[in-house]
């Protein structure tokens, strides 16, 4: 799978998913950092069919208004440290994946993994 990994998540993500051969950038991988424009940000997701990583509800609404990103992992994990975000998204990757080839909006909590119609 494409990822981008948004601001607000740790780098270190984006290269645990290139260690299981994933192909995951993150925001301070482009030229701007993490001053990248969500609209860029969307853009790209859309021109290289990346997944959307993110914790940010803006979003949110805006694949519900607009269905911009075109997919969407939401992670809402409230306060996590990063290893246990990083296990957590290790341990549902298989499902994560399965779920986007059918869904374009995917949730990742603690204790569960929402797919959203």
């Amino acid at each position: 799978m494409k990822f981008l990994i948004d601001a607000q998540l740790p780098r270190r993500l984006a290269l645990r998913l290139r260690d299981l051969g994933h192909d995951a950038l993150h925001t301070l991988d482009l030229p701007l950092g993490n001053r990248t424009p969500d609209d860029e940000l969307t853009e790209l997701a859309q021109s290289e069919n990346r997944v959307v990583v993110t914790k940010d509800s803006d979003f949110v609404v805006s694949f519900w208004v607009r269905k911009q990103p075109p997919k969407l992992l939401l992670i809402s994990t409230g306060n996590i440290s990063n290893a246990e975000l990083e296990a957590l998204m290790v341990l549902h990757l298989s499902a994560i994946a399965e779920a986007f080839a059918t869904h374009d909006f995917v949730e990742l909590a603690r204790t569960t993994m929402l797919v959203h119609d």
